[in-house]
């Protein structure tokens, strides 16, 4: 399939808002099985030098 135009090819033949929002949520996605564990991870370590400290002063 070939364009005209940069604006041609953003429209997708009229189908260009759910073609490109389609292709937005899946980087957003993406972007959350990514991120989302290192928070998670980020969390956990806190927590735990949290209880060590805790610990270590009873």
């Amino acid at each position: 399939m070939s364009f005209d135009s940069f604006a041609e090819f953003l429209a997708m033949g009229n189908h260009g808002v759910y073609v490109w929002s389609a292709y937005g949520i899946g980087f957003v996605i993406l972007l959350l099985n990514v991120v989302s564990p290192l928070l998670a991870r980020q969390r956990y370590f806190k927590n735990e030098a949290r209880r060590l400290r805790r610990e270590a002063q009873q």
